[in-house]
């Protein structure tokens, strides 16, 4: 086995499949990255038995087709110190494969290819076409609200849902939902929901650029895959079930109000800086034409922000965690967010003054 290539056309999927090499796991094989040598064609798999990344590209081959593992974090640093537009060669040598670039000599130890772990074989039962910045949109939207270790494995992902012409992301931490939905006529797609691990969806951020490019899109029974002209990308599913979480958006929201996104956030940060560092609590008081905007810590210390708005309703004080309100404004793209909120015990819905492809639900906190 022996073939060159300049260093940018090994560096840009190299980058691509690292994501997926297991860090501190106890197999030593899946810290290494499968070389697979056909033609003219280099082939990079990654995987952490979770995740598998597969990414191409060309290469001079200068001897018999062949496959051979090698340590990725290392490769990955010395492609890296490489000068731009440098070549870089290739060439096994028993249980070791020499890396020479102009008067640079590395060799790395190999494990054989036979011991790597390959994701089966499998259809995808539902296949559907998206642009890029349309998944990454519906992602982005809601990926904050995925839960992190939490006991309920089934909610430390994200819900993507199929349906008729509609595709949904859905996440929820048990304290806050988030639900995203994109709506393309050409699709006509069977009812379909699969819970991404959270490891999955933000290895998919890291793939993704907000162009409008398309990607296609396959759901399995285990499994999704992503493929790009770049890039295939698959994962293991959740092996769960997603709550209901219909049952649990307020419907009795009497108070509609606009707000302007830039002005909350910026007074909600200040305010954020003397909230307990643990629950991040910040009291909201809503008044006819006046929003008070208090947090105070175990300290003593009390910051106090005042905002103008149009609330021609009941006074209303309503505690929330403040981080949970900054993550959701930081999501809408509108200039302009709408309210609805019920009574001091109830949930607040948030949606973007003008699209309605987000929604967003924040339980209430007792301060």
């Amino acid at each position: 086995m022996k073939f060159s290539l300049t260093r940018d056309l090994l560096l840009q999927p190299l980058l691509l499949v690292s994501g997926a090499v297991e860090r501190k796991s106890t197999l030593p094989i899946l810290g290494n990255v499968l070389l697979d040598v056909s033609g003219q064609s280099l082939t990079m798999i990654a995987t952490d038995l979770e995740l598998e990344m597969v990414s191409n590209t060309e290469v001079n081959n200068q001897g018999p087709d062949g496959k051979v593992t090698v340590p990725a974090r290392k490769l990955l640093d010395i492609c890296k110190s490489m000068p731009d537009d440098s070549v870089i060669e290739f060439e096994q040598d028993g249980e070791s494969i020499s890396i020479k670039c102009g008067r640079s000599r590395y060799s790395l130890a190999t494990l054989p290819a036979t011991d790597f772990p390959n994701i089966e074989q499998w259809q995808g039962d539902v296949e559907f076409t998206l642009k890029k910045s349309q998944l990454l949109r519906l992602i982005e939207s809601t990926h904050f609200s995925m839960a992190n270790q939490d006991v309920r494995y089934y909610l430390n992902g994200m819900s993507i849902e199929t349906e008729n012409n509609e595709i949904r992301s859905v996440a929820t931490d048990g304290h806050r939902l988030a639900i995203c939905k994109i709506g393309n006529e050409k699709l006509t797609l069977p009812a379909r929901q699969v819970i991404v691990p959270r490891k999955g969806i933000l290895e998919i951020i890291r793939l993704l650029d907000p162009v409008d490019e398309d990607i296609q899109i396959f759901l399995g029974s285990n499994h999704i895959r992503i493929i790009d002209s770049n890039f295939s990308f698959t994962s293991k599913l959740v092996d769960g079930r997603f709550p209901d979480y219909r049952r649990v958006l307020p419907r009795n929201g009497d108070k509609v109000l606009s707000i302007n996104k830039e002005e909350l956030r910026q007074v909600l940060s200040r305010a954020s800086i003397l909230s307990n560092e643990k629950f991040k609590g910040v009291r909201l008081n809503f008044e006819t034409n006046e929003l008070k905007i208090t947090a105070n810590n175990p300290e003593q210390e009390q910051a106090e922000e005042y905002l103008e708005i149009e609330y021609p309703f009941d006074s209303l004080e309503i505690g929330f965690n403040v981080s949970y309100i900054i993550d959701v404004l930081g999501a809408i793209k509108d200039d302009k967010v709408k309210f609805t909120l019920s009574d001091a015990n109830s949930s607040v819905v948030i949606e973007g003054h003008d699209s309605g492809e987000a929604i967003y639900v924040i339980m209430p906190m007792r301060l």
